[in-house]
């Protein structure tokens, strides 16, 4: 019988080498203390960008990521290695001081510093922003909690689930029969990550115009939250209470997922020009020309006739025939996409969207930064680190500890 191990999607994927990665933040040095997805992620852009980040980990177990498994690969948790590539992975016990003289060390030599601490526990480690300023006047401080640094629930533990709950976006997400849903991603974490990034890089502008360091504070919640701007705004200007519609808008008529002969797809009539080119597409001059239709308010108030309709005229043909039409005739409209097809979309390949980073025999599967410079995608320069790979070549060169000494530290547990 054979043993022969089945293949594995991402060796279907383009195989990239290390190179190219952009230079933008060439020169800066990120101090990563955070663990999980949201902050790893806001620091995996940071040294997508260019910049060296420095991941600070607990020596023996790191990363909580690294334990999120199954599923595996390659000895990593999979969740992990989605979200650290391009870093160096240092072990440092910090709670001791031994271990916080060593940090204070670090922190001298870098530019920013990302943490995921609560209040509470900034203060008993000595990490918190005013700690750090004292070491180093001009840092970038970068404060990434689920509610925040101040308030009657900042020292609340809060994770991507409860955030999600807190914002709102559960009450809106699913079928107003069914219960709320979560998003079917870490929303608010890959948010409020990129918000960290976005918040960090405002922040260096100014740093390199002023001179100035800056504390920047992102919560999950707040990114979360404000990601139903439009929702909440028409909310407060209207008064009208939005509830979960499914995969149907309740402000634009036509915007939903319909039914086709097979599979099921998107269809957005978002303005006046689409509607009419929608009705040419199907043979349907009269709805065109019907001044009842011709405007979004005066949809919405038939819509539920206009769904019906449109229904079943769907009903009649392949999805595949409807996306072909409806692309001859600017229509906007799309397939409802399973993971396993979204890997495989030729145009997000050819974007260089995925891509398996090679690693000797074990090339490790990853999702691009889906930005573009100067009309290329960017690469990357190191995988996801094992734990504490490059603890002895950091602390020997940023923060000048002696062979010996790095010796000693590892031996006392600091390291």
């Amino acid at each position: 019988m054979s043993s022969a191990r089945p293949s594995l999607p991402l060796e279907q994927l383009p195989r990239k080498a290390p190179g190219h990665r952009p230079g933008l933040l060439r020169g800066t040095r990120v101090l990563d203390l955070t663990t999980s997805i949201a902050g790893p992620y806001g620091t995996m852009l940071l040294a997508d960008f260019g910049a060296e980040v420095i991941k600070v980990e607990r020596p023996g177990t790191g990363d909580d990521s690294r334990h999120w498994q199954p599923p595996m690969y390659a000895g990593h948790a999979l969740w992990y290695l989605s979200v650290n590539r391009n870093k160096l992975s240092i072990t440092l016990d910090f709670s001791n001081e031994q271990g916080y003289a060593v940090l204070r060390r670090l922190v001298r030599q870098c530019d920013v510093l990302v943490t995921n601490q609560l209040p509470a526990v900034l203060a008993k480690l000595r990490i918190d922003y005013e700690s750090i300023k004292a070491v180093r006047p001009d840092i970038v401080y970068v404060s990434l909690t689920g509610f925040g640094l101040q308030g009657g629930r900042k020292n609340d533990p809060c994770y991507d689930l409860v955030a999600e709950g807190y914002s709102g976006v559960m009450d809106l997400t699913g079928e107003l029969a069914n219960d709320p849903q979560k998003v079917g991603t870490p929303a608010a974490d890959m948010l409020a990550g990129a918000d960290a990034a976005l918040g960090c890089l405002a922040a260096l502008m100014d740093r390199a115009r002023t001179g100035n360091g800056h504390f920047v504070e992102v919560s999950l919640v707040d990114s979360m939250t404000r990601f139903l701007t439009p929702r909440i705004v028409s909310y407060l200007g209207s008064g009208e209470l939005p509830r979960r519609s499914g995969a149907k808008d309740s402000v634009i008529a036509v915007y939903q997922v319909f039914a086709t002969a097979d599979e099921p797809m998107t269809l957005a009539l978002s303005n006046d020009a689409i509607w009419k080119r929608f009705c040419g597409a199907v043979a349907r001059p009269d709805l065109a020309v019907d001044p009842s239709l011709a405007t979004n308010a005066g949809r919405v108030t038939r819509r539920a006739e206009l769904v019906q309709q449109i229904e079943q005229l769907l009903l009649a043909q392949p999805r595949a025939y409807w996306l072909t039409l409806f692309r001859q005739h600017k229509v906007p409209a799309g397939p409802i996409n399973r993971v396993d097809e979204v890997v495989r979309d030729e145009e997000l390949l050819v974007r260089g969207l995925f891509y398996a980073m090679e690693n000797g025999e074990q090339p490790i599967p990853q999702v691009g930064l889906g930005i573009r410079f100067d009309g290329e995608a960017p690469g990357f320069e190191r995988v996801p680190p094992a734990l504490g790979a490059d603890t002895d070549a950091v602390l020997g060169e940023l923060a000048g500890l002696q062979a010996h000494e790095i010796d000693s530290y590892r031996k006392a547990g600091v390291i």
